[in-house]
């Protein structure tokens, strides 16, 4: 009985490494919780959230693992195309993205009363930029993506290329927003805003993941640095 035991629990384990070889998404779910279960050690959030907040990774995984399976299941039954094989793994496929959304408001619920004073004292450390130098930050941006652009001899003006001129310009916008209403849920907002812009570059191929963060790197360092420096101008001033 004990060997059976072992066994089944060995299996079991196996399982949880297929998965997390196999699927790049759940090695994604790993590298988050390790990032959340980091956090809460900072925060000092209560018995009760931790729980809650380990309930909802658990679950989220579950879900992947669930999807793993119901995949494997489909290709062996159907090795071939077939519509409802296609319908199987796309409802496990929103199994997954439903308990991801779940427990992304989950820890939103928790986390956002520990996290956004933090988040708004650092928006409020670096300053204001102002309409003067919102409008430089992006000119510079996009002067700066040309210059790169025409260095690396990759791509067109609007397409392709390293950097990313919608990437730059979408971090630097929403670089900008986050330092001129210092609200965490508006640039929270106006990022995710930002990552759909990039990654649509990404879902039609117009550029890849190498030119895409260096065009969001860009557009946010050059608009925090023209910040700081317009900050420091006006403290000179005054």
């Amino acid at each position: 009985m004990k060997y059976r035991f072992l066994d089944s629990l060995n299996f079991a384990i196996e399982g949880i490494f297929h998965a997390t070889r196999t699927q790049k998404h759940m090695r994604y779910h790993f590298f988050a919780a390790i990032l959340l279960l980091v956090a809460v050690l900072f925060l000092r959030i209560s018995a009760l959230e931790f729980t809650v907040l380990c309930v909802s990774i658990c679950f989220v995984l579950f879900a992947e693992m669930m999807n793993t399976a119901v995949e494997a299941v489909v290709d062996l039954v159907s090795p071939e195309y077939h519509p409802l094989a296609k319908i199987a793994k796309d409802v496990a496929a929103g199994a997954v993205l439903i308990a991801a959304f779940g427990t992304a408001v989950m820890g939103y619920s928790i986390l956002a009363k520990y996290i956004f004073p933090y988040y708004r004292r650092l928006l409020t450390m670096i300053g204001t930029p102002g309409e003067m130098a919102t409008l430089v930050s992006i000119l510079i941006v996009v002067i700066s993506v040309i210059i790169l652009k025409s260095l690396s001899g990759v791509g067109t003006p609007l397409r392709g290329g390293l950097p990313s001129g919608h990437a730059a310009i979408a971090f630097s916008i929403a670089t900008s927003v986050s330092l001129n209403t210092r609200d965490p849920i508006i640039s929270i907002l106006t990022v995710l805003l930002a990552v759909m812009v990039s990654h649509s570059r990404l879902f039609m191929r117009i550029h890849t993941m190498r030119e895409v963060i260096f065009g969001a790197m860009t557009g946010s360092i050059i608009t925090f640095l023209i910040t700081l420096l317009f900050r420091t101008i006006m403290a000179e001033q005054l």
